[in-house]
């Protein structure tokens, strides 16, 4: 099969990939000939994406940041959930600190984050 090569190329197949979009929706048929062409097209897109623009695993500062903002919360309601003191989180957040195990049981918990991310697996 055919590979994007090229930025120019990535461009133009997004721009198609809009096009096509509009005319395709989950009660085309699999044999139509813009759902198969939408398909391969995204095919090529997520390769190239894969290669030119890999998106790496959440870091767990981020994502911790992330859910307080989603959450409304501040570093002193996190640290009252979390049982630490405002400091402690203080020095999770700046990359100073790592949490303990219970800490990070808690995050998990309290902040629906995936056990996995806490564990930076």
């Amino acid at each position: 099969m055919a590979r994007i090569n090229s930025e120019i190329a990535y461009r133009a197949a997004l721009a198609r990939i809009d096009e096509l979009l509009p005319l395709v929706n989950e009660e085309t048929p699999i044999t139509d000939k813009n759902y198969i062409e939408l398909d391969l097209i995204s095919t090529l897109v997520e390769e190239y994406e894969e290669e030119h623009y890999p998106i790496g695993k959440p870091q767990l500062v981020d994502v911790i940041k992330l859910r307080l903002y989603e959450m409304g919360l501040t570093q002193a309601k996190l640290a009252k959930m979390l049982g630490i003191s405002t400091s402690r989180v203080s020095e999770i957040l700046n990359g100073k600190a790592e949490p303990t195990m219970k800490v990070g049981r808690e995050l998990s918990r309290q902040l629906n984050i995936d056990p996995a991310v806490v564990l930076g697996v």
